[in-house]
């Protein structure tokens, strides 16, 4: 049924079948490409967005562990621990920064960070 419709369609048009055939093709394989573009485009979108999105609700969730220090020191861990900000392993020798709070109690846990966490400003 479809190769008669295609044929008479060819016969029409006064162009070989083949050529009808191929400029068909052609124009679905456009067709899909658009489609899927878009919908790449959208999924962009929505992939960002959702990253937002969920940055935004892990700060209401997750306390910064930067919350209440005032400075940054330099220092050369004598044991191993972990940056506070990404979790790092910071190995005993290790360069490091320890965060300085008002609120330092002996009991109190320290706050290292990596040298990649450090805020800039």
């Amino acid at each position: 049924m479809l190769e008669r419709e295609l044929r008479r369609l060819a016969e029409t048009l006064r162009v070989p079948l083949s050529n009808l055939v191929r400029a068909v093709v052609e124009d679905a394989v456009a067709v899909a490409d658009l489609a899927s573009e878009g919908l790449e485009l959208r999924l962009r979108r929505l992939a960002t967005s959702l990253g937002h999105e969920r940055g935004k609700l892990r700060r209401r969730v997750m306390p910064d562990p930067l919350d209440g220090v005032f400075a940054f020191q330099p220092v050369k861990l004598a044991q191993a621990a972990s940056c506070a900000k990404c979790t790092t392993e910071l190995r005993r020798g290790q360069s490091a920064s320890l965060g300085l709070r008002d609120d330092a109690r002996p009991s109190g846990v320290r706050v290292f960070v990596c040298s990649a966490c450090v805020p800039a400003d």
